[in-house]
C-alpha cells in the first residue's frame, strides 16, 4: 500500500532577495525541545559546525541572533528565535490534519489506479488523537482505507449518505449527554447502525502558561479582558462549548473572540501558546505539548459509527483488531486525557446512547 506525505513548508525572504534556510528552521525547534545545540545537532542530523554556518545564514539575514549560549545553561533561543519556533508550530497544527486528508485521498486515488481494493475503508471523523492512532496504526499495517478530518455532524451526513463507511462522533457523559444526543437524533438510525467504542477524553480550557488571567471556567471567558480562540462550527467542541454557554445563561456575543476559530485542537493550543488568544477550548494532548495551562471542564466518549451489514466486512475486521489490540491501547492510554474503554466493542447505537433515540421512519434522510 502505498503512503503520501504532504508537509508544510515556508519561509522568509529579505527585500534583496535572499531566504531563510528551511534547515535554520528545523534546528531552531529542535533546540526548543531537546535543550542544547549538540542534542539539536543529533537530532537534525547535522554536524556542529553545519549547524552554526546554519545559524550564522539566518541571523545574517535578519541582522540579530537567534540563539544565545550560557555557561551550565545550554543553548536558549532570542525572542526571534523563540517566534520562528511558534511560527512553525502554529503552521504543522493547523495544517497537518487536512494535508493529511488530502495525502489519505491522494494515496488511495493512486492505489484504485494501480490495485483495485473495493474493500478499501473511507473514515470520516472529527480530528481526534486516538483517531489519529488508528489511521497510523491501519498505515503501518497495510489496511487499505482513506481518512477524511471533518465535523462529526459532517461525517454523521456523509455515512447516511454512503460516501464513508465508518463516522466518528463523540458525546459528552452527564448534564449535556442529552442535548447532544438530540442534536445528532436524526442522523441516527439504531435499526442500521452500530456502535463501535473508541476511547474516552477530557475536554476542557487550555490558558497560557501560569494562567495569568485565571480563567477557570466558561463564565470568565464573558470577561471584558479575556480573548478567546473557538472552534469551528459544526465542530462537537464548539457544541459542547455552546451547550455550557446556554446552561449558565451566556451569550456568545458577550465572549470576545467567539466568532474567530481554528479547525483543531492542536491550532487553538498554538493559537494560545503564540499569546494572540487567553484561553480555548480542546482536548488535552496538545495543551500539554504546547506547554499551556489545562482546566478540564467534561468528559466526553468518542464513538465510530458503522452500518450493521458492514461490520462483518474484512476492512472493517481489521480495524477492529487494531483498536482491540494492547498496542493500540497502549498508545491511546499513554495521551494526556485520553483512556481506552472497552475499546473496540461493537454494540446497538441504542445500548450505548439509551432510549432517547428512537429509530427513523424508513425512507427518511438526515
Amino acid at each position: 500500500m502505498f503512503r503520501v506525505s504532504i508537509t508544510p513548508q515556508w519561509t522568509i525572504e529579505a527585500p534583496e532577495g535572499r531566504s531563510l534556510g528551511a534547515r535554520v528552521v528545523e534546528l531552531l525547534v529542535q533546540v526548543a525541545e531537546q535543550g542544547s545545540l549538540a542534542r539539536a545537532c543529533t537530532a537534525c542530523g547535522l554536524s556542529y559546525r553545519h549547524a552554526w554556518q546554519l545559524l550564522r545564514e539566518g541571523e545574517s539575514l535578519f541582522g540579530q541572533p537567534l540563539l544565545v549560549m550560557s555557561r551550565g545553561k545550554g543553548s536558549e533561543l532570542t525572542p526571534l528565535g523563540e517566534r520562528l519556533v511558534w511560527a512553525q508550530r502554529r503552521i504543522q497544527a493547523r495544517l497537518s490534519p487536512a494535508l493529511d486528508s488530502l495525502a489519505s485521498e491522494l494515496g488511495a486515488e493512486i492505489e484504485k489506479l494501480l490495485a483495485p481494493q473495493p474493500g478499501r475503508l473511507r473514515i470520516q471523523a472529527s480530528h481526534g488523537f486516538a483517531v489519529q492512532a488508528l489511521h497510523d496504526f491501519m498505515a503501518r499495517a497495510g489496511v487499505p482505507h482513506e481518512l477524511k478530518y471533518c465535523g462529526s455532524v459532517e461525517a454523521l451526513e456523509s455515512l447516511t449518505n454512503g460516501q464513508c463507511d465508518i463516522a466518528g462522533f463523540h458525546l459528552p457523559l452527564g448534564e449535556f449527554e442529552a442535548a447532544a444526543i438530540d442534536h445528532f437524533r436524526l442522523r441516527l438510525d439504531p435499526a442500521r447502525q452500530r456502535v463501535i467504542r473508541l476511547a474516552t477524553r477530557r475536554q476542557g480550557l487550555m490558558t497560557r502558561p501560569g494562567n495569568p488571567k485565571k480563567i477557570y471556567g466558561v463564565e470568565d471567558l464573558a470577561r471584558a479582558d479575556v480573548r478567546f480562540i473557538n472552534r469551528q462550527a459544526g465542530s462537537g467542541t464548539r457544541f459542547l462549548l455552546d451547550l455550557m454557554l446556554q446552561a449558565r445563561g451566556i451569550s456568545p456575543a458577550a465572549i470576545r473572540g467567539y466568532e474567530q476559530c481554528e479547525f483543531t485542537h492542536a491550532a487553538v493550543a498554538a493559537f494560545v501558546a503564540s499569546g494572540m488568544a487567553d484561553a480555548g477550548m480542546g482536548v488535552e494532548v496538545p495543551a500539554r505539548e504546547f506547554k499551556l495551562e489545562f482546566i478540564p471542564l467534561q468528559r466526553e466518549r468518542y464513538f465510530l459509527l458503522c452500518h450493521a451489514e458492514r461490520i462483518d466486512t474484512p476492512a472493517v475486521q481489521q480495524a477492529l483488531g487494531i483498536l482491540r489490540s494492547a498496542e493500540y491501547r497502549r498508545a491511546v492510554d499513554a495521551l494526556p486525557g485520553y483512556s481506552t474503554d472497552a475499546t473496540g466493542s461493537v454494540e446497538p447505537l441504542s445500548s450505548v446512547l439509551g432510549a432517547g433515540v428512537p429509530a427513523r421512519k424508513a425512507g427518511t434522510r438526515a
